[in-house]
């Protein structure tokens, strides 16, 4: 009867200390504007632990997952075929994020219990979600490796261990890159508090990527108005043919 006691003290305990625990959360900037010269932006994140109760002893550890639109991805392995090489087996990812970032104040394997990433699905292999089956043959979990592998290569999944800064277990501070190539839509910003390896606390927010000016206009017309989009394309292309013509048959005859 004891030990059921204390258990349950524990737990009460525990769940006090979860409730009481909460994100004080900033943002260097919450819209971001994709226009014809953007080669990226700095995400500042940074926030702060509010409580009610004196700081636990255990150390303090924080996540911080962004994640960006999702959709289908087709992914083709190559294959050498009488010489050449060319697409073979398909597989379609029914939902994958065009961008995922993970930064945590030290190496997730330390602080992150399984059953944690499972409930809260924070690092990217739990956000790619079920595949379709389309491939003849082999093992479709190693498509999946190869998609996170090709977009962790262009930077659009990114793993950043040891680059929360926590101060006083109080304060915290990220800074994440977002690439040039970003897809449009709105991001969300997940900020995670752990202690021994469970999530106390958490908070989401979101982060605004838009085009605007001319991109604006062009995405526009190429979703609302796709023939006038291009038959625009093509008087364009003419042109711009028809004047490197101009000008190799001036540089020519000078």
């Amino acid at each position: 009867m004891r030990w059921l006691l204390s258990l349950l003290t524990l737990l009460t305990l525990t769940f006090a200390a979860q409730a009481e625990e909460e994100i004080v959360l900033g943002l260097s900037q919450d819209q971001v504007a994709i226009t014809a010269q953007f080669d990226g932006s700095d995400i500042l994140i940074f926030g702060a632990v509010k409580r009610e109760i004196a700081i636990p002893d255990s150390d303090l550890n924080v996540i911080i997952a962004i994640e960006g639109p999702t959709g289908p991805v087709e992914v083709r392995r190559k294959e050498r075929r009488f010489g050449i090489w060319m697409n073979g087996a398909t597989l379609e990812v029914e939902r994958a994020p065009a961008f995922y970032a993970v930064a945590a104040s030290a190496p997730l394997d330390d602080i992150l219990r399984r059953i944690e990433n499972e409930r809260y699905s924070i690092t990217v292999d739990k956000a790619i979600q079920s595949v379709s089956a389309t491939v003849a043959f082999g093992n479709t979990q190693a498509f999946t490796d190869a998609l996170m592998r090709i977009q962790a290569a262009n930077g659009s999944y990114q793993l950043l261990e040891d680059a929360v800064k926590v101060d006083q277990q109080t304060l915290f501070r990220a800074s994440i890159a977002l690439p040039s190539n970003l897809t449009e839509g709105d991001y969300s910003a997940r900020i995670f508090l752990l202690r021994d390896g469970n999530v106390v606390a958490d908070m989401a927010t979101t982060i605004d990527v838009r085009k605007v000016g001319l991109e604006r206009f062009l995405f526009n017309l190429a979703q609302d108005q796709a023939p006038v989009y291009g038959v625009l394309s093509i008087l364009i292309a003419a042109l711009f043919g028809w004047a490197a013509s101009a000008l190799f048959r001036l540089i020519k005859d000078g």
